[in-house]
């Protein structure tokens, strides 16, 4: 009897063994494509982005999610560094923020060479999948970033950026974001205003991949509608196994108390444009998006690839782990060198060789390709500016509208504050 025990716990162990022995073989060739990884922020708030500093060292800091050994051991080979800066940024200064964050990735890779390369393209990405390095990208995460410009997102653009996720966590004068779904903020675009629709046409334009991670179900919906390239969600897990509203919704999702009858998958509705358009979810790891709790495991986070897997088709499932962001992370996903284990656990659960290569990297490769084919900068580029009224202008000047006044025109209101002092003045002289 115990002898069976054993002799089965034996062959369980082997067989994990074999399991993460043809993940690692796997990953040697496809190492991962991770879409939304934020050490970048952690530099920042660890260390006002002084990398020379002996204790921002990534070669041993071990104070996040993310350094070099653990890429290293994780087969990380491409990840989209998060560029972020809060939403109390926007009208004021989100794009200097942004600008700075920019900075930090691309000292990341002149500070350690033998370990990123800097890459703009999916031809960059296989070039360090060649080189045994991390090909690093830059994703700008939130719409407030280009501070309602167009012309602000396309020197993001010259500068390196290649995903924009529309909103964060708070609406922008042109798009809305995803707690409109809760009730927690009123809409103002109802998905995209007409600037926004610009905003998606000049991404196409530029080619720069849409991310609809935190974005309303309406923005979303609109942006899929409106978008000749495929987009992608670049930390979100699924609605339906976690009935969190920053998940991959697409579905109108009614404050509770106005719901009736039974919640639909929410997947469901926006799973025949994905397939249209061959767009990715790219799995995050927060256990507050993985099991609505604040505790999750592993195996969970695969029951997420494999509902997408089901409902839209391996080619939409991607990895956004979503490091250095948040506070919680599933147990045997507690860093970035623990990927392989969720390699080995898809194995277990008989996805293919190339299904998994696809959730690796090949499903966003081809996304970034086709948004790539897409893009066409012989068209001219789009100039018309966001309406003055929808702008708040309490920290900006107005050079460019040509009905709002401006210093030049009218050098009179520089001393017009000044009048009354000068009548006081006036009045007590002797």
């Amino acid at each position: 009897m115990w002898t069976g025990w054993w002799l089965w716990s034996l062959v369980a162990a082997c067989s994990a063994d074999s399991f993460r022995d043809e993940a690692e073989r796997i990953m040697q060739d496809t190492p991962v494509v991770d879409g939304h990884n934020d050490l970048a922020w952690q530099l920042l708030d660890q260390f006002n982005n002084q990398l020379t500093l002996e204790a921002a060292n990534l070669s041993t800091l071990a104070s996040t999610h993310t350094n070099i050994p653990k890429l290293r051991a994780g087969f990380v080979g491409g990840q989209f560094w998060s560029v972020y800066t809060p939403c109390d940024t926007q009208n004021r200064d989100a794009v200097r923020r942004t600008l700075e964050q920019m900075d930090v990735v691309h000292r990341l890779c002149q500070t350690y060479p033998q370990a990123f390369l800097c890459v703009s393209s999916s031809a960059g990405i296989e070039q360090a999948f060649q080189e045994g390095k991390v090909a690093s990208l830059i994703g700008v995460e939130g719409g407030h970033s280009i501070d309602s410009s167009l012309g602000v997102l396309r020197m993001l653009y010259r500068l390196g950026m290649r995903y924009l996720t529309l909103t964060h966590s708070c609406n922008t004068p042109w798009a809305d974001n995803w707690l409109v779904d809760t009730g927690d903020e009123a809409a103002q675009s109802h998905g995209l205003s007409p600037f926004g629709k610009l905003v998606v046409k000049e991404m196409n334009r530029l080619g720069v991949i849409i991310d609809l991670s935190h974005v309303s179900v309406a923005t979303m919906k609109a942006a899929l509608q409106l978008s000749q390239a495929p987009v992608i969600f670049s930390h979100s897990s699924a609605y339906s196994l976690c009935a969190h509203q920053r998940n991959a919704a697409g579905v109108p999702c009614p404050l509770p108390a106005r719901q009736t009858g039974p919640q639909p998958s929410a997947l469901s509705p926006p799973l025949p444009e994905q397939n249209k358009t061959g767009s990715v979810v790219m799995v995050d790891f927060y256990n507050d998006y993985v099991s609505c709790r604040k505790e999750a495991t592993l195996s969970e986070v695969a029951d997420h690839l494999d509902h997408i897997k089901k409902v839209a088709g391996a080619g939409a499932v991607g990895l956004g782990g979503d490091y250095d962001g948040v506070t919680r992370l599933p147990v045997g996903l507690e860093d970035v060198s623990k990927y392989p284990d969720l390699i080995a656990e898809l194995l277990r659960r008989n996805w293919t060789e190339d299904e998994v290569r696809g959730v690796l990297a090949r499903n966003l490769l081809r996304v970034f390709r086709k948004v790539e084919e897409v893009s066409d900068h012989t068209q001219t580029p789009e100039e018309l500016p966001i309406p003055l009224e929808q702008l708040d202008g309490s920290c900006r000047t107005l050079y460019g509208y040509s009905k709002a006044p401006s210093l030049r025109r009218q050098p009179g209101l520089l001393l017009a504050p000044l009048a009354p002092l000068f009548l006081s003045l006036s009045s007590v002289a002797p």
